[in-house]
């Protein structure tokens, strides 16, 4: 397909953020005290032709942007009325791709993806609010219009991998009903630490000041607060904690 572009061939315009988009990613679980913090404004081309004609729309804080192969693959492929906010320089982020219409991501300042992939599928949505650290590796997978909601104050290790759905069904071989998550939400409080590894998956909630544990699995879970998780399945080994950035005595 014809019509690649690069980032830094991208303009800021004078446009806004319309009511419209501001009620979309607020209606996604978007902080609005965040949309009002930062002076988003649409970006322009030489963006395809395409892109504005079936009724996407990508914004962008001062400073912000995506590196320039993130861009040419966004942009590969047809789909409509996507919704692309990003809030700080993605320079380190591997790949972000639409897997159909309707979908809506929101990056905000202070959002950190070392190497990291998102997938967001038609109708699904990834809110992701800083400051939030990814330390290497990071893949977020939203899809079947699922919905991944992430709080402020996140310090994710290498390879976190967060995922609404399983990608293929599996079913129940004598009724044929759907046994795996289908179009699930994840939240996940503020002041959260997803350890080496750990896997967040189908319909989850995860409170605030919680420890996730190296390679745990939490699916399908509802997670209290101030916890320590760990294991396959996940399951709560303390309580009472909270943990810090820093690594004192």
């Amino acid at each position: 397909m014809s019509g690649v572009t690069s980032w830094l061939d991208l303009s800021r315009t004078d446009d806004a953020m319309t009511p419209d988009h501001r009620d979309r990613l607020v209606a996604a679980g978007v902080d609005p005290a965040r949309l009002d913090a930062l002076d988003w404004r649409r970006m322009d081309g030489p963006l395809p032709s395409w892109w504005n004609d079936l009724g996407n729309a990508l914004y962008a804080a001062p400073g912000a942007r995506l590196p320039d192969h993130v861009v040419a693959a966004l942009t590969t492929f047809y789909f409509q009325d996507a919704l692309i906010v990003v809030g700080a320089p993605m320079d380190h982020l591997t790949s972000l791709l639409v897997g159909g219409n309707e979908a809506t991501v929101f990056l905000d300042e202070r959002v950190v993806l070392t190497a990291g992939e998102l997938y967001c599928g038609p109708g699904s949505s990834i809110v992701l609010h800083g400051p939030l650290v990814a330390t290497r590796s990071p893949v977020v997978d939203a899809r079947n219009g699922g919905r991944v909601v992430a709080a402020g104050d996140q310090l994710w290790a290498a390879g976190v991998y967060i995922a609404t759905d399983d990608m293929h069904r599996l079913e129940d071989a004598v009724t044929g009903e759907r046994i795996n998550p289908f179009g699930a939400t994840i939240r996940i409080g503020h002041h959260v630490w997803l350890c080496r590894e750990s896997v967040v998956s189908g319909h989850v909630e995860i409170g605030d000041h919680v420890c996730v544990g190296l390679r745990a699995v939490v699916r399908g879970q509802k997670v209290p607060p101030n916890v320590v998780v760990a294991g396959s399945p996940g399951r709560v080994v303390r309580e009472g904690t909270t943990w810090s950035f820093d690594d004192a005595p």
